[in-house]
């Protein structure tokens, strides 16, 4: 039986950022630079993430496209349901709709007076 590949993640940080975790190759590390991550050094490694302040919409097109491309690579990918490019607008609900207004009338057991 063969042990399970981890998957490679691609999410949203806390601060923002669109990041990668996982256990990479030299080929997968390639095409995440293709697809325009940076490989930070830190003290554990690399922290690999997509530039900042580029906009929601081009880190998203830049997710999708990686993770795009590591799949047909074969390479098991997870992707973040709200980096995909394709994902539908969120929309923020609209507040209780309200009854018409109406007129002011006269009870209808009042006759006008003459």
């Amino acid at each position: 039986m063969k042990p399970a590949i981890e998957p490679i993640k691609i999410t949203r940080g806390r601060g923002g950022e669109v990041e990668v975790a996982g256990v990479l190759d030299s080929f997968a590390a390639e095409i995440l630079r293709r697809a325009g991550f940076l490989f930070e050094p830190t003290l554990r490694g690399h922290w690999i993430r997509l530039p900042f302040d580029l906009g929601p919409d081009w880190e998203n097109e830049h997710a999708t496209w990686a993770a795009s491309m590591l799949t047909a690579a074969r390479y098991p990918v997870r992707l973040d349901p709200d980096l995909r490019a394709d994902a539908p607008e969120k929309v923020t609900p609209a507040g209780p709709a309200r009854p018409p207004a109406m007129t002011a009338q006269a009870p209808p057991t009042r006759r006008a007076s003459r």
